[in-house]
């Protein structure tokens, strides 16, 4: 069985808190966060799943990335090609790279159709990654 489990999942804290805050608004807080941040897609027939969960991805999409249909499948899948293999090389580099932002590698498989909304996905999930976290996967500066 075939599966491709693409889950990133990178948590914020807050850094300032008021002591007036209790505890119970602030786990309301950080639930409604993950619950609107998270974007699954799932594919039975291929057998594959992707779930992003990232603070911040979900109105960045919305707000900042291009509209589907700017770009042709063709140049998501070229991109999402360099920057998983970037991403799975940095992921086995924990000395090198920070671990906290490259947890696990991605199961991209460069023979299957994954379609243009998976594509589509990672290839913003990698551009507002790399200007969230000021990293560069590959030669050329990410843009929205």
């Amino acid at each position: 069985m075939k599966k491709f489990l693409f889950i990133v999942v990178l948590l914020s804290f807050l850094m300032s808190c008021s002591a007036s805050k209790n505890r119970n608004s602030v786990a309301k807080n950080d639930a409604n966060i993950k619950t609107s941040d998270t974007i699954k897609i799932a594919n039975d027939s291929l057998e594959y799943e992707v779930i992003i969960i990232e603070p911040g991805f979900n109105s960045w999409l919305v707000s900042q990335a291009k509209p589907r249909g700017f770009y042709t499948e063709e140049y998501l899948e070229g991109r999402n090609r360099i920057y998983v293999s970037e991403w799975n090389n940095r992921v086995m580099q924990p000395q090198r790279y920070n671990p906290n932002l490259y947890e696990m590698q991605i199961n991209y498989d460069y023979t299957t159709h994954y379609g243009y909304e998976v594509n589509y996905l990672m290839y913003n999930y990698f551009i507002f990654f790399q200007m969230n976290y000021k990293q560069q996967l590959a030669g050329f500066v990410p843009r929205p």
